[in-house]
């Protein structure tokens, strides 16, 4: 009956543990897209071991879940696990159970609310940028809105589009423009919306958990980071530097006084310093093992099988 307890005990130690090693890394800002695979491994890690948890706890307190669980494997194995009936085992499962459910119910608000925001930024880009005569809906990647902010976004979904304003396209000079647009593609051929989509509805479901909380804060961050590198490898980090400059210089990003843009300097910063890339040798490592994170606790749950069988 260790077996839960400890697959508790490793999901609460690698959700202190990992995001303080990331925190303290000095790789990260210079291979994002490492550092988004790494942080996806030790959520998936610390969700993996809740649900084993919950599965063998389940089977602890119930026969019929027993049963089914351990129906081909020999009578040796299921002794192995010493699964007797205990007075929290039922209280663990129905507890970790309520938290699966409630993570689905967050993921699929998450993804409601997403769907809606779009529709609606949708229906107002229909009524700044009315279709002309014979022209089809969503024909256009590029749409271009008359404005006096200078802005750009990508709105994802079936047909995606790259809203831009005329202030914008004022702004942007020279290779700026194809800059902005490849750091939009970046997010778009990455799925970065649904990294996004995920650790917001796992903060919002869960916001006493602080490693849910920094999944969704380094998700953010690490997406344009990701995207930028994306736009400077066509372009140069000057230009896709620059372009961050004109998009975000009237909204006094670049001010002593904290705004909502506030990682805006830090990326043009980031980018202008032109730290080298990590070898390629390293990133392979570094990729292999943040894989680790979640096939540690499946073999937490299985080393009590293969010592039976071994």
């Amino acid at each position: 009956m260790m077996v839960p307890v400890a697959l508790l005990l490793l999901a609460a130690l690698t959700a202190v543990v990992a995001p303080r090693l990331l925190a303290r890394a000095d790789w990260v800002e210079r291979e994002p897209v490492v550092a988004l695979w790494a942080w996806q491994c030790v959520v998936a890690g610390v969700l993996l071991c809740c649900a084993l948890s919950m599965t063998f706890s389940a089977a602890s307190a119930w026969q019929a879940v027993r049963g089914h669980l351990f129906a081909p494997a020999p009578r040796g194995v299921v002794e192995a696990y010493a699964l007797g009936a205990t007075p929290w085992a039922a209280v663990t499962a129905v507890a970790l159970a309520c938290g699966g459910v409630w993570t689905a119910a967050m993921l699929t608000r998450e993804i409601a609310r997403a769907r809606a925001r779009r529709a609606k930024r949708r229906a107002e880009l229909v009524v700044r940028a009315p279709l002309l005569p014979g022209e089809e809906p969503g024909a256009d990647r590029l749409v271009v809105l008359e404005g006096e902010r200078p802005d750009a976004w990508w709105l994802p979904g079936a047909a995606p589009q790259l809203v831009i304003t005329t202030a914008a396209l004022r702004r942007l000079k020279g290779r700026q423009l194809d800059a902005v647009l490849a750091h939009e593609q970046g997010h778009a051929q990455a799925r970065h919306d649904w990294l996004l989509h995920c650790s917001g509805a796992l903060a919002a479901g869960f916001p006493q958990v602080p490693v849910f909380a920094a999944f969704r804060d380094e998700m953010h961050r690490l997406v344009e980071l990701a995207a930028d590198d994306v736009a400077s490898r066509r372009f140069g980090r000057l230009t896709i530097a620059l372009a961050l400059v004109e998009l975000n210089e009237e909204r006094g990003v670049f001010g002593p006084c904290p705004t909502p843009q506030a990682h805006v300097p830090q990326r043009v910063h980031r980018l202008l310093s032109a730290r080298p890339r990590l070898t390629a040798g390293r990133r392979l490592r570094l990729t292999a093992a943040a894989a680790l994170v979640p096939v540690v606790p499946l073999l937490v749950a299985f080393v009590p099988a293969l010592r039976a069988l071994g």
